[in-house]
């Protein structure tokens, strides 16, 4: 698995040992960063949530785009050595939460991009979605990717603007209400 582009174009991940996590394939990723491309134009200066993070692919591919800060949350041992030796790796400017992103405290700061890979079936995007916005995670203007198994139904209040099914994936793009436009070029 590699970061497909920007900065760190091409480089390697780390991905931990056993069958616990499930990176988000490469032309799914590819996908899901068109698709906030053609809405945002630039991840320059973003603050990004990688929820369920295992590798850290999806933060790190937002990080290598220009994103400004990364904060990367997952409760496995092993994925979390990974994602700590892949920002260390890069030298990514990001933090890792080592905790079940159900016990996620208080944000400092509301995060631009939030991106989300729970293991799929176990119905987390929904919870997740509720505890973060809870906490304050996600910024008034905020994008939410959420990768469900296609079979998967999300539900939620936030506005839609895509679904996009890859293989056995489902992509959804979601919209925080409010002071969008001040983000999104629509």
């Amino acid at each position: 698995m590699r970061i497909i582009s920007g900065q760190w174009r091409g480089r390697a991940l780390i991905a931990p040992a056993g069958d616990a996590t499930r990176p988000t394939a490469d032309r799914v990723r590819e996908a899901l960063f068109s698709m906030l491309a053609s809405r945002l134009g630039s991840l320059e200066g973003l603050r990004v949530l990688d929820g369920f993070a295992g590798t850290g692919a999806l933060g790190l591919e937002a990080l290598s785009r220009g994103a400004a800060h990364g904060v990367f949350v997952d409760s496995n041992a092993e994925a979390v050595r990974a994602l700590k030796a892949n920002i260390a790796k890069l030298g990514a400017n990001a933090e890792v939460i080592a905790a079940p992103l159900e016990s996620i405290g208080q944000a400092r700061t509301p995060c631009d991009l939030i991106l989300l890979d729970p293991p799929y079936g176990q119905g987390l995007a929904e919870m997740a979605l509720k505890r973060l916005t809870e906490r304050g995670w996600i910024a008034p203007h905020a994008l939410i990717s959420v990768e469900a198994a296609r079979k998967d139904a999300l539900a939620t209040d936030l506005e839609v603007l895509a679904v996009r099914d890859h293989g056995k994936a489902r992509l959804h793009l979601l919209r925080a209400g409010g002071g969008a436009a001040d983000i999104l070029k629509l």
